[in-house]
């Protein structure tokens, strides 16, 4: 029988947990057991900061035994919000010592959504970043009343770090198992009444093993937390991930090219998860390096490119890392061993352009109410155009789907969510008669449970001959074109009285590119230019899924902290 990624757990099973699982506070406890000396928290400000992975037992530790001694007891609700660092990192784990539930928030809300997430989730304690601690310290917000706040920057009020010790007689925590609840994400910040997806110990930490099922990584990998943490993709695929094995997790703070190829050179990151537009934009960087060498030297290296990523499809094996060493060293990426791509479906030729230069590249896909990985390519058997794999202990299906095999995705499992927090309606609705999760994506499977998507079913167009388009498959088509920074494809009614749609493109070009024609006002060259691209594009397009029409927006679409266009904004 082969061994799985998680079988070392029975080594620690009856004296560490008791449990199918353990609880993130106990998983962390087997990891410092075996690496407690490795480093575990690291930032660059802009030296190296490093906690090991016994200091930050300690600092987790003495959070839990804080909010012990504040009164916070098994299941209360406690809120954490701010950019990524090993403060974050630590508050978010001392709640979940001391048995309560952590509120992950995001810190780019704007101020009244964010106090109605804290008043939503019934949070007592608020840990909290420096932009907005004031403003919680005065206590003027409307969040309700707090019974305390906590800086997770030094100098700025009462800091993690810095708090207290308990006097007179500590307070005993009363652990969590694992069918307790450990954290509730907000799926999106709105005025609405907001969805808050309830994820226990056990979907959190199945889900971090079973997606070891489709990946090997090690102690040795160096993780980079440069999306949001507090949303699930980071928080799982990064955080969690690397402290089960004992890697090292080093934070970025910034999404600023610069200051990303400074740790991704210095911190000598093994492992970056990021999102079409990052990876995109890395790409782009470097082929524009490689034409800028002229034609000759382009078209040979274009050349081993293609060989490069026939011997890998053929043999196995990864030429490209020793044939474009001096290129990716150049663009610091020369010590990553492998790069996921997350949060939306990524165009093929990308995925192909970085495993022809020697990056094992692969895609995943899961939502947050799945803690959130339900699909991973597996790097030994990947496919381009596949979001990936479905995962070990994972039922899926797809429902009711058509001639092309397309229905939406449903999905079993133990990494499925409990519900939404109380709102009983809203969680009976997300799944079906039998009980599986409606993700509210389409897609199809192929006959080795590889899965492939085409889009929202509430995004759906239909044409006038009764074709179903999925503006996202559009979309994709336009992902290495650097005029464009967003595009969003909808239906549009092309004719009333037959109810036909057409398609239409909204696109928000390059400030970067397009400067000269910017401040000289000329909109002609813009407009010329796009149009070009949308006909290229266009031409490879099924004939139903063509734009018929496009317009330039003079301001960005909004996006979700995962780069998605807020469709429902436009």
């Amino acid at each position: 029988m082969e061994k799985t990624p998680w079988a070392f757990l029975e080594t620690f099973q009856g004296s560490f947990f008791t449990g199918t699982w353990p609880t993130l506070p106990e998983l962390f406890r087997i990891t410092v057991s075996r690496y407690g000396e490795r480093p575990c928290f690291t930032i660059y400000e802009p030296d190296r900061i490093s906690l090991s992975y016994q200091e930050a037992l300690g600092r987790i530790q003495a959070a839990a035994a804080w909010l012990l001694a504040k009164g916070i007891r098994k299941g209360d609700a406690v809120a954490l919000s701010g950019k990524n660092s090993p403060e974050w990192a630590v508050a978010y784990l001392g709640i979940l010592f001391a048995g309560a539930v952590a509120v992950p928030i995001d810190y780019q809300l704007k101020d009244p959504e964010m106090d109605l997430l804290i008043k939503t989730a019934k949070a007592r304690i608020l840990f909290v970043d420096e932009e907005k601690h004031a403003r919680y310290a005065a206590g003027t917000a409307g969040a309700g009343p707090l019974e305390a706040l906590v800086s997770l920057k030094r100098g700025v009020g009462a800091y993690i770090y810095d708090l207290d010790e308990p006097t007179g007689q500590p307070a005993e925590p009363a652990p969590p198992t694992e069918s307790d609840l450990a954290a509730i994400l907000f799926t999106s910040g709105t005025t609405a009444q907001p969805k808050g997806v309830m994820l226990t110990h056990q979907n959190l930490v199945s889900d971090c093993f079973l997606s070891q099922g489709n990946l090997d990584i090690f102690h040795t990998d160096v993780f980079y937390a440069l999306l949001p943490i507090h949303h699930a993709y980071t928080m799982l695929a990064v955080f969690i991930e690397a402290v089960s094995v004992g890697a090292e997790l080093v934070f970025g703070k910034r999404m600023v090219t610069t200051a990303i190829l400074k740790d991704l050179r210095e911190a000598k990151i093994t492992m970056l998860l990021g999102v079409p537009m990052l990876f995109n934009k890395v790409l782009a960087g470097i082929m524009r390096g490689i034409r800028a060498k002229g034609p000759l030297a382009y078209g040979l290296i274009a050349a081993l490119m293609g060989l490069s990523g026939l011997i890998k499809k053929l043999f196995g094996v990864n030429p490209g890392k020793l044939l474009f060493r001096s290129i990716l060293a150049r663009a610091s990426l020369s010590t990553l061993r492998i790069c996921i791509c997350g949060g939306g479906p990524l165009a093929p030729r990308v995925f192909r352009k970085y495993n022809q230069l020697g990056i094992d590249f692969i895609q995943g896909y899961g939502l947050t109410e799945t803690s959130p990985i339900i699909n991973l390519n597996p790097k030994e058997h990947y496919k381009e155009t596949s979001v990936g794999k479905v995962i070990p202990q994972t039922d899926m299906k797809i429902l009711h789907p058509d001639e092309r095999g397309v229905g939406e995705i449903i999905v079993k499992g133990p990494m499925v969510m409990r519900g939404y927090f109380e709102m009983p309606d809203e969680t009976a609705a997300a799944f079906t008669a039998d009980g599986y999760l409606k993700t509210g994506d389409l897609g199809y499977l192929d006959d080795e449970q590889y899965l492939y998507l085409t889009g929202r079913a509430k995004n759906m167009i239909v044409s006038e001959g009764g074709k179903n388009i999925y503006p996202e498959e559009i979309e994709n088509e336009f992902q290495l074109y650097e005029e464009i920074e967003q595009i969003l494809a909808r239906g549009f009614l092309s004719d009333k009285k037959k109810r036909a749609e057409g398609i239409e493109a909204l696109v928000y070009p390059s400030r970067e590119i397009f400067r000269e024609a910017l401040e000289s006002g000329d909109t002609e060259q813009i407009r010329g230019r796009i149009g070009e691209i949308i006909q290229e594009v266009n031409r490879r397009l099924l004939p139903y899924q063509k734009i018929e029409r496009f317009s330039i927006l003079q301001k960005p679409m909004e996006e979700t902290t995962t780069k998605k266009i807020k469709r429902d904004t436009v």
